[in-house]
């Protein structure tokens, strides 16, 4: 039986969603609403009818990590994650966790460690690291509570050990208030400290024979 074709409009779906991924993985592009719409011009499909979702675009990264570059990417993955619980574990009085693609496992070269640290006082972290010498400079991201309702949360970008984290700072009391991701729409996935050094025992474990 011949294989049924699929529609005109999904075949649009997966190619923006291709050369979305295509983008984010070689130019460091991070906004998927950004993403979509230059691939879209990029391919001349700039029907919004035709655009994918983040999700879709999510799934072609991580699809062109595991056929581009495999071996390579999972040595990056743990990378980043050993930068992340070295941090983790330098801020621990603000009860960090790691969050975004690192923790996903969809991070590339160009992207930042993704931290939510909590404290009734925003300034405390600038504080604390200047305390233990990181140049760090305050930033404000808006993020969705609810679908109809987004916040400005401070937080602060900062270099440590060659990498680029971005640590938001939420109050005492958003530990189980987790915002909305970009991705699917879904309360954000957060890690603690021991999650993220499980994830790495569980990838440098030897594999059974």
């Amino acid at each position: 039986m011949p294989r049924r074709k699929r529609p005109r409009n999904e075949q649009q779906r997966s190619a923006i969603a291709d050369e979305a991924a295509r983008m984010m993985q070689e130019h460091g592009l991070s906004d998927y609403r950004s993403a979509k719409a230059k691939a879209g011009m990029r391919l001349g499909l700039e029907d919004r009818g035709a655009l994918p979702s983040n999700r879709e675009v999510e799934s072609a990264l991580a699809e062109r990590h595991r056929v581009f570059h495999g071996a390579e990417h999972a040595h990056l993955i743990d990378e980043l994650r050993a930068a992340a619980l070295e941090m983790m574990n330098r801020i621990s009085e603000f009860d960090p966790r790691l969050t975004g693609p690192v923790l996903a496992g969809t991070a590339t070269v160009h992207g930042t460690i993704d931290l939510h640290v909590f404290s009734d006082a925003p300034e405390a972290l600038g504080s604390a690291l200047d305390a233990l010498g990181v140049p760090n400079r305050p930033v404000q991201h808006r993020l969705r509570r609810r679908r109809d309702d987004s916040t400005l949360f401070p937080g602060y970008r900062f270099m440590s050990g060659g990498h680029e984290f971005c640590a938001l700072v939420f109050p005492e009391r958003g530990r189980g208030n987790a915002p909305l991701s970009a991705v699917d729409g879904r309360p954000m996935r957060r890690a603690t400290p021991r999650d993220v050094a499980a994830l790495l025992a569980a990838r440098n474990a030897p594999s059974a024979s």
